[in-house]
């Protein structure tokens, strides 16, 4: 399958499960949460799906385990809003790397201090 019909599928179910998870969710655990990416495998049999939440490590620890227990529901969903031959199993993952990018810029604002310091 062309990587461009891939990057096509992976944009359109990254914008209808956000959607699905903002509006039809009704899960008091899930905070404010983005989908951030969503990676498809070549036989679209599978899809990681990167979500991004806001909070500390508890709030995003409730948020995680109250999209997994909404699984089933989101995997329904979009089937009813997606027409494609086989929906991939979707597999729900954080994405830290907001979190990494603001530990490297402390670092590097450490680094900095350090530097002027001198």
């Amino acid at each position: 399958m062309s990587q461009r019909r891939i990057a096509r599928i992976e944009e359109l179910l990254r914008e209808e499960l956000s959607v699905i998870i903002r509006d039809e969710v009704n899960d008091p655990r899930i905070g404010f949460v983005t989908v951030s990416q969503v990676k498809v495998s070549a036989d679209l049999g599978h899809a990681k799906v990167y979500v991004s939440v806001m909070g500390d490590a508890k709030a995003r620890e409730a948020t995680m385990k109250g999209i997994t227990s909404a699984g089933g529901y989101i995997q329904r969903a979009l089937g009813a809003r997606v027409k494609l031959k086989f929906l991939p199993h979707l597999e729900f993952l954080l994405d830290d790397t907001l979190d990494q990018a603001f530990h490297i810029e402390e670092i590097l604002k450490k680094i900095e201090d350090e530097k002027s310091n001198k």
